[in-house]
């Protein structure tokens, strides 16, 4: 379960930032949206509102690249550059370092994780723990010098191993889990369930690779038939990579590198199947199949591209990070995907959605609380800012400040400006859109 996460000094985002998934307390609409682990508790999804170009990708790639780092840096060798990308608009920001810390529970137990870094070195990391009593470190790192605890668990030696294995430019954390030292090993188990997607440029490998679990060919294909796109079926057929296949127009060099890279591994195709009609226009029994890719919508694939990591998510109990959710998808699609993780008697494991997005119907209908709604925009150093509907307040007629009520119109508040987070746009009448100084 996720709880929270910072950063701050990466891409467009400059001072810290940080995506709160504690429920505000004073808040009683909605509390199905609430998940409980112990004594922890979360809400069930994150929505993030905001113009283009307010970073709203920048702080969910945030989110990805944590997770990247953690899964592949003690892999890489010696020489491999950390993807330090600061923010560049403010003097002096390209010689600090970046900063990401996550906050999540694993058994009723709280953990707390950060780094720091530039392009070539870890500058600090750090991990704590807290069950029952005040919260320990697990370990602390500054430069070279790591520095584990006695709460620690594992063996001493092999910890000392990890230690001295470690790369300037590699994760302790990571080390640990090559190690297999205990504690690494049950955080590595949580960053496992621990996904981002991208809403325009979605991948097919994990729903085509759980389409080999029959339980999950069975949930994709209802998945798939429930959202009226006129399927009545899904077929996937792989097979392995020929090399005779590949263009005779390819040079001898790009040939075998394509060999090299691909032998031994399968190409896939997927197909829809439809209701095949009469001459009169009845149903028959009968039905036609074509590839999903050739013959059905952009909304379609898109909505099969995602299935599997909707699922996995669900069945899981994992966190899902998408990008422009609404992408190629009708507005009822998009709020009955988010609905699935909304609704406590489908998401029974507790998995949880952050979703960036433009769609405004869902601030009418879907039901989102007040603190999972999140607003981006650039402050006047042009430096990305988030807070939360939860947190904003207005002067009223009386000259009070008030909270956003439940019942609002969130929506109509938003397009008048009242959230900010919108285009401030220019006059377009000064555009001059003759040619040679003519009307066309």
């Amino acid at each position: 379960m996720l709880i929270e996460f910072r950063v701050s000094n990466y891409r467009s985002i400059g001072e810290e930032q940080i995506l709160s998934l504690v429920p505000d307390t004073k808040k009683s609409d909605s509390n199905d949206n609430i998940i409980e682990i112990g004594k922890h508790k979360a809400l069930n999804a994150i929505a993030i509102y905001g113009n283009n170009a307010s970073g709203k990708s920048n702080l969910l790639l945030s989110m990805s690249l944590l997770d990247k780092l953690v899964h592949l840096s003690a892999r890489s060798s010696s020489t491999t550059r950390l993807p330090y990308d600061p923010f560049l608009l403010r003097k002096g920001w390209d010689k600090k370092p970046t900063k990401f810390e996550v906050t999540f529970i694993i058994n009723a137990t709280k953990y707390r994780y950060g780094l720091e870094f530039f392009q070539d070195t870890i500058v600090s990391e750090w991990l704590y723990k807290k069950a029952i009593g005040r919260e320990v470190d697990l370990f602390l790192r500054n430069g070279d010098t790591i520095d584990p605890s006695s709460a620690l668990k594992g063996n001493v030696k092999i910890i000392d191993a990890a230690i001295e294995a470690t790369k300037p430019n590699a994760l302790f954390l990571s080390t640990c889990d090559m190690f297999n030292i205990e504690e690494a090993k049950i955080i590595f188990q949580w960053f496992k369930n621990f996904h981002m997607i991208d809403g325009l440029n979605t991948e097919t490998i994990t729903t085509v690779s759980l389409w080999e679990n029959k339980e999950y060919q069975e949930k994709i294909n209802n998945y798939m038939m429930n959202l009226g796109l006129g399927l009545v079926g899904i077929d996937i057929s792989t097979k392995d990579f020929d090399s005779s296949e590949l263009p005779d127009s390819l040079n001898e060099n790009a040939r075998n590198k394509l060999i090299k890279q691909l032998s031994g591994k399968k190409s896939f195709t997927i197909y829809t199947k439809h209701k095949l009609y009469s001459s009169t226009g009845n149903e028959t029994k009968d039905t036609i199949s074509w590839k999903l890719e050739d013959r059905e919508s952009a909304g379609t694939n898109k909505a099969f591209h995602i299935s599997g990591p909707i699922l996995w998510a669900l069945v899981n109990g994992g966190v899902l990070i998408i990008d422009e959710i609404e992408a190629k998808l009708h507005p009822i699609m998009t709020l009955e995907t988010i609905n699935l993780f909304l609704n406590n008697e489908i998401n029974t494991n507790n998995a949880q959605l952050i979703f960036a997005t433009h769609d405004t119907n869902l601030l009418s209908y879907s039901k989102l609380r007040r603190d999972q709604i999140y607003f981006s925009e650039k402050n006047k150093w042009e430096s990305t800012e988030i807070y939360s509907l939860s947190d904003f307040v207005y002067l009223d007629k009386t000259n009070n400040f008030k909270k956003e009520r439940p019942d609002t119109d969130k929506e109509k508040r938003y397009f008048e400006g009242r959230y900010g987070a919108i285009p401030v746009l220019a006059n377009f009448n000064s555009l001059n859109l003759k040619v040679n100084g003519e009307k066309r």
